[in-house]
């Protein structure tokens, strides 16, 4: 039996594989509002069979998004927006998640297919925030350094955020902390350069992430999971790593955290990454194991073979797929085909999709 067919169940709710599309920012929104671009783009690969589709990084502040054209959900609008494209997720089997976020001093940029820089306040940017007054690299947003308020206005937006997700329907929450955002910064060592009691020590830098990842736990109805998104490893010398991430999924277990999805770097412009299929597996494993917290993998995860490896071996408990998924949005067909499984296929599409054993839906 293909374990990356298997269903999967955190709490009160079940995937019905554990084929995860990973959330990946489409930078399409006005004023954060999520439109007929995300309906389609999530709905597809809720119709392709994926377990869990997971929006993207969406903004739980507008100084909180990475580019002006971000997704947000800092109203009751914004919430409202969500509902449909929620509904329709649901419509076809599949669990759906959102990543709500703040960019930190990786905000007020540039679309990617612009470039890679900051947007001047008086083209519509503004003044970015951080644990520390350092730029990401030369050509970003100089952050004011977060006074407490400030550290007190993030967590009240994140537990707003959460509470609008679930008000608009999604069943998985996930609180990001990775790709050198804003939670991110404050548990570098390389990004926080503080003195109080947010930096210095390991205790100390993950004290406002933990504080969050926290609160936001008991804002989330106790049967619905919460996960944390993280950077398992910095990639450079004197940052953060793979020893302090497990004692912070640790803590983040006791916490009533419920998977980490592991990622590594986005913090430093200029770390050396060894990008190759599979090259954060081995992260997921670690903390699975050592932490004794549920994970997820990702990163080149393109073949399902590959991913079918990754379950068998323990190394995680799903997979989330990204890129691959922007290249086919029915990759979880394609891994029924390939392992012999069964999965459910919309009945409108039955006549085209022949699978071994899937059955139509």
């Amino acid at each position: 039996m293909s374990k990356l067919l298997e269903k999967f169940k955190l709490r009160e709710i079940e995937t019905r594989n554990r084929i995860w599309v990973s959330p990946m920012c489409q930078y399409s929104s006005r004023d954060g509002m999520p439109n007929d671009w995300h309906l389609v783009h999530l709905g597809s690969r809720a119709v392709g069979g994926a377990g869990l589709v997971i929006m993207e990084a969406t903004a739980v502040s507008p100084e909180g998004r990475i580019t002006p054209s971000d997704a947000g959900i800092w109203s009751d609008a914004h919430a409202e927006a969500y509902k449909r494209i929620v509904a329709f997720i649901k419509s076809q089997g599949a669990v759906a998640g959102i990543q709500i976020a703040h960019a930190g001093r990786k905000a007020s940029t540039t679309e990617p297919w612009v470039g890679d820089e900051k947007v001047d306040e008086d083209k519509g940017g503004w003044q970015t925030v951080a644990p520390s007054a350092i730029a990401f690299k030369e050509d970003y947003p100089l952050p004011r350094e977060m006074t407490k308020a400030d550290i007190e206005k993030a967590t009240d937006d994140f537990v707003a955020a959460a509470k609008r997700s679930v008000e608009a329907g999604f069943e998985v929450i996930e609180v990001h902390a990775a790709h050198g955002y804003l939670f991110h910064e404050f548990l570098s060592p390389l990004s926080n350069k503080r003195t109080d009691e947010y930096g210095g020590s390991l205790e100390n830098r993950i004290r406002f992430p933990l504080e969050v990842a926290a609160k936001v736990r008991e804002a989330v109805p106790a049967n619905l999971p919460v996960f944390v998104r993280i950077s398992a490893t910095d990639w450079m010398e004197n940052g953060w790593d793979l020893e302090q991430s497990i004692e912070f999924c640790i803590k983040l277990k006791e916490a009533g955290i419920d998977l980490i999805d592991v990622s590594t770097g986005g913090n430093v412009p200029d770390a050396k990454i060894p990008v190759a299929p599979g090259y954060q597996v081995p992260f997921a494993k670690e903390i699975r194991e050592k932490a004794g917290i549920a994970t997820a993998a990702v990163g080149m995860i393109a073949e399902p073979k590959q991913a079918e490896e990754i379950l068998q071996k323990g190394e995680a408990d799903a997979v989330l797929v990204a890129r691959e998924f922007l290249r086919d949005p029915y990759f979880p067909f394609r891994a029924a085909k390939e392992l012999g499984g069964d999965i459910d296929v919309p009945k409108q599409y039955g006549r085209a999709i022949d699978l071994r054993k899937a059955k139509s839906a």
